[in-house]
């Protein structure tokens, strides 16, 4: 499957995502989009590519379920790709007096989500695993992860659309003693682990559709 001549991409989740979209005159923010972008633009110069971010802080999957239709469903999309997922289980330890939204609603919603973009558009949809809580493999945060990531990537094969092996990726990297710090705070990523997202991301793109 070649990518198209025209080609609008989608990015929508949360902090991780928004990356600093909302300070940038682009938009397009400081993170793993900005790289992709960057390299789609330098990769393919021939094709009119748009990226548009829209990753907002804090979201859980409920509160993208929310605002699809107007952040991504509206804008016509050649590419959507959903990154979400964290903060459903990070809300679990800082917020557990919030109504929390556990595998079973994850799932259920994330459904939603693809079924909308597929009766609503013709665009490519792309399924990014959630990362990691915590760099350190035996976290009760990635332990309360596993379940998500695992519903991400049946979700992929049920319906036979692109996924990011980006859980799979981080994992490997800290189980190197001496791996890079990823994040600044054991979710939002350092520079280095919006290239490893973007790679990932890269990686798994072209193999799909170019």
């Amino acid at each position: 499957m070649e990518m198209k001549h025209n080609a609008r991409f989608v990015f929508v989740g949360d902090s991780i995502t928004e990356e600093g979209r909302f300070d940038d005159p682009e938009g397009v923010g400081y993170g793993y989009v900005r790289f992709i972008r960057d390299y789609l633009l330098t990769e393919f110069p021939n094709k009119n590519i748009e990226v548009i971010n829209r990753g907002v802080g804090g979201n859980r999957i409920i509160d993208l379920v929310a605002r699809f239709q107007r952040d991504v469903i509206a804008l016509k999309p050649d590419y959507v790709s959903i990154f979400i997922g964290i903060n459903d289980v990070w809300r679990q330890l800082d917020e557990p007096e919030l109504d929390q939204i556990y595998p079973e609603k994850f799932e259920e919603i994330y459904h939603q989500l693809i079924r909308m973009v597929q009766e609503r558009t013709e665009a490519n949809i792309i399924l990014i695993e959630p990362t990691i809580y915590q760099e350190d493999m035996t976290s009760l945060g990635n332990e309360l992860l596993k379940p998500y990531v695992n519903i991400v990537r049946d979700l992929a094969r049920t319906y036979g659309v692109t996924l990011i092996p980006t859980n799979r990726e981080f994992l490997k990297v800290i189980s190197n003693e001496k791996h890079p710090t990823l994040t600044v705070d054991g979710v939002h990523m350092t520079s280095t682990g919006d290239m490893l997202i973007a790679k990932t991301w890269m990686n798994a793109f072209i193999q799909e559709f170019l």
